[in-house]
């Protein structure tokens, strides 16, 4: 449906109220944006298209969604909007037309250890409800089956009152049954300590035994356990009596007095468990992280064997089925086995999880299963699963905003995507996408493309109009919309193989393979066919093997490409020796700081449930620096006048001349490759797009040693131009003698491939077995395989 033929629908006489059918923005100038100025037809799809880091976020998420958002926590009191993230307005003129914005981005969801599919989606709660009714034997109520709800137990005295102004004490017991595992609190793994990881049993406290991050003998530690009195701190470990042991390791929580001040001392594991083992290991810091991952090893838990739940709630069954039996049932069946249950007293409950459960095998996620880690989902199943709840929405006129939808999926799976895409639509919604895959630009009712180029040179409004209108601009996106790779005349020839044999990695059946090596390997398959299983069971953990994967890349306001790639140090070194100072001076996080602003550039000011206010250091004008730092020069120029030089200004200044430093010049050479010439040194890693966060990933992990280098997805967030640069830099990998494995959907890098594995046939149990292994020639002229068929029909062939 175009929007001309929706309009041809309205009658003559139109309502005041059905004026509004546009969302209007004028001067939006939010990050890159050059007063933008667009309108948007509501009530249809909309996509915006453009290269990497030409503003597209920037207008859809940090223009539109962001106002949205904001005017709806204005509606709430101001002690409420206390508790709730306070948003700045947008840098933009005027946002008309404006409605309620649902983001759905590719955030990965929480890495909460707790968090599972089946909670992140409601499904068990609807399932602790129906066993807490239809459960044999009846345990109790729908938390005797929640994984995060513990059996708690009380006795003790109670007032019972008896006529006017008598009262009796009785004794009584309160039980309260919940569904949590006791040994393994709930995570279905429990943790072990390698105490030689800990500590040199050969030295005594004194001599620095313990190999704890942080627990040094000279700080506050050595103080607490020499005025504990528990044990002796120059006896060596190894000597330590069973009670000593277990006061440095085990002792609960206990008040001590350590030079006049009142402290509780606990053992070290307790503390670790506290201190490390809570947090996403992730998240921890390198070296504290090497250390969790050297001492503590996860074993399934003996006692529920990894459910999380207790045995009275693995006792209630219905039809034979537990609720831990039907959470590690593949969604799929599940919803097969719902459909069987006869239930009146329940209908409407069955109802909605078989609407639930449907919804997943509609998005294409039917292989997951509810007792699935949702830290463990890749960007775009986290995506669709948070779409899943929207779908079967009674709101109507909403604002639903997509970043790449299609992610990680195969193009098989890419039509389904659309199909949901439009059925949100057609329920009378304003669908919004962020996209580069031609297939999604083709569903869509009106495209808006930016450019023409990205960061600087992109921030402009370049077509607006149907696709056949872009395919005939002159744009880059519609100069490369319709390209299509051909296959290679000559494949690489490999020079060994990777041995891979009976791998059974979540659904992989006994998979035997030979992986080539010294070419470029291609893993295809639907999503959920076992690419990621096998390469992360099989290959990942293997000698010389470098993985680099979709996650996250972590960085605070003041990180930037400079600091993140490690390029800051040899800079600041070359500034230090032209000038004969310390490369501390350097660093706006050091001692060269701003002392207004303390390195920021900007200034914060809280204003309580107000937004908070930006403004431009006035000392240093934003440029993060003392003054007096400013004045060392390095080939004329000064370290903020570096910082503001893009990729390609600072790769020529730093070849040559007074400023010539090779390592400098090295780590650029690798920005350049990965397509990020135009990103400035300084710039925040919070305003980088997505495709432009994965690349600075993929250039900075480019740089560590590996023979085998295995790229998840490296086309995310990639404009069709920029796929040519991703496969030239792929080519000088393997032509430099590394061996490239790549697990990947788009077909372009399919076409390129010297060797495709195709797994398959389905997702879930219905895959984990190799359907195909040979040239991409083969792939297409056989057909035999869905890869099969899409590849030929995307070359042509």
């Amino acid at each position: 449906m175009t929007i001309a033929a929706g309009s041809d629908t309205q009658s003559p006489e139109l309502h005041v109220a059905d004026a509004h059918e546009l969302i209007r923005v004028q001067g939006a100038r939010e990050n890159n944006l050059k007063d933008v100025s667009i309108e948007i037809p509501k009530r249809r799809l909309t996509v915006f298209t453009g290269v990497s880091g030409s503003g597209k976020s920037s207008l859809v998420f940090a223009t539109i969604a962001a106002e949205s958002q904001r005017m709806i926590n204005e509606t709430y009191s101001a002690f409420v909007q206390g508790f709730m993230p306070s948003l700045s307005r947008p840098d933009v003129d005027v946002l008309e037309g404006l409605t309620t914005a649902i983001i759905v981005d590719q955030e990965r969801m929480g890495s909460n250890p707790r968090s599972t599919v089946g909670t992140a989606t409601d499904a068990n709660a609807m399932l602790r409800i129906l066993f807490s009714r239809l459960g044999q034997p009846h345990i109790g109520s729908p938390n005797a089956y929640s994984f995060n709800v513990p059996t708690v137990k009380a006795s003790g005295a109670i007032t019972v009152e008896r006529g006017e102004g008598k009262t009796k004490t009785e004794k009584a017991s309160f039980n309260r049954l919940g569904g949590m595992c006791s040994r393994c609190e709930g995570m279905g793994s429990v943790s072990d300590f390698d105490l030689t990881a800990l500590y040199d049993d050969s030295k005594s406290l004194s001599e620095g035994a313990l190999t704890i991050p942080g627990y040094s003998m000279d700080g506050w530690y050595g103080r607490i356990f020499s005025g504990t009195g528990y044990f002796n701190m120059d006896k060596p470990i190894a000597k330590f009596t069973k009670k000593e042991l277990h006061d440095l390791l085990y002792r609960e929580p206990t008040k001590v007095k350590v030079e006049g001040i009142n402290l509780t001392y606990e053992g070290v594991i307790p503390k670790i468990q506290k201190s490390m083992l809570s947090k996403d290991v992730d998240a921890l810091q390198p070296h504290v992280r090497a250390f969790v991952e050297r001492a503590i090893t996860f074993t399934t838990c003996p006692e529920c064997e990894g459910t999380r739940l207790s045995p009275e709630a693995r006792s209630s069954k219905i039809k034979g089925k537990s609720i831990a039996d039907v959470c590690t049932m593949q969604i799929s069946d599940l919803a097969d086995w719902i459909r069987q249950l006869d239930e009146p007293s329940v209908a409407p409950l069955v109802k909605g999880l078989q609407h639930l459960l449907d919804s997943f095998a509609d998005i294409g996620l039917g292989y997951l299963s509810l007792d699935r880690p949702a830290g463990t989902l890749s960007g775009g199943e986290a995506q669709r699963t948070k779409m899943i709840r929207h779908l079967g929405s009674s709101l109507t006129d909403i604002t639903y905003v997509f970043d790449e939808p299609t992610i990680g999926l195969h193009p098989h799976d890419i039509e389904r995507m659309n199909q949901l895409l439009l059925q949100l639509r057609d329920k009378g919604n304003t669908v919004l996408v962020v996209e580069h895959k031609p297939e999604t630009i083709a569903i869509a009712d009106h495209i808006i493309d930016l450019g023409p180029g990205a960061g600087s040179g992109g921030g402009t409004v370049c077509f607006e109009g149907d696709l056949d209108g872009l395919r005939g601009s002159d744009t880059i996106t519609g100069r490369h919309l319709d390209d299509r790779a051909s296959l290679k005349a000559d494949v690489r020839t490999a020079k060994g193989h990777m041995e891979v044999r009976g791998a059974s990695t979540n659904n992989l059946r006994d998979v035997d393979v030979d992986i080539p090596l010294g070419v470029l390997c291609v893993l295809t398959g639907v999503a959920g066919s076992g690419k990621s299983s096998l390469v992360h069971g099989s290959v990942a953990k293997r000698d010389g093997v470098l993985v680099i994967d979709q996650g996250a890349i972590r960085g605070s306001r003041r990180s930037n490409p400079a600091t993140y790639t490690g390029l800051l140090e040899p800079i600041r070194k070359a500034f230090a020796k032209a000038n004969g100072v310390k490369p501390a001076l350097f660093s706006s996080n050091s001692e060269g700081a701003c002392p207004t602003c303390n390195g920021a550039g900007v200034i914060y000011t809280d204003l309580g449930v107000m937004a908070t206010v930006e403004s431009t250091c006035e000392e240093c004008e934003g440029k993060r620096f003392q003054a007096s730092v400013l004045e060392y020069k390095l080939g004329g120029r000064n370290i903020a006048e570096v910082l503001a030089m893009s990729v390609n200004e600072a790769e020529a200044f730093f070849s040559d001349g007074e400023a010539r430093t090779p390592a400098a010049h090295k780590i650029l050479d690798r920005l350049s490759d990965v397509g990020l010439g135009y990103l400035t040194l300084g710039q925040p890693l919070t305003t980088l797009s997505g495709g432009e966060r994965q690349r600075l990933k993929l250039a900075t992990q480019m740089s560590e040693k590996g023979d085998i280098y295995i790229l998840d997805e490296p086309t995310t967030g990639l404009h069709l131009a920029d796929v040519q640069n991703l496969l030239g830099m792929l080519d000088r990998l393997v032509e430099s003698g590394k061996s490239v494995i790549v697990i990947e959907h788009h077909q372009a890098v399919m076409a390129h491939a010297d060797w495709i594995i195709d797994l398959g046939p389905g997702a879930g149990h219905d895959g984990g077995t190799i359907v195909f292994a040979g040239t991409p020639a083969e792939l297409v002229a056989g057909k035999a395989t869905l890869t099969g068929k899409h590849l030929a029909a995307y070359v042509g062939a």
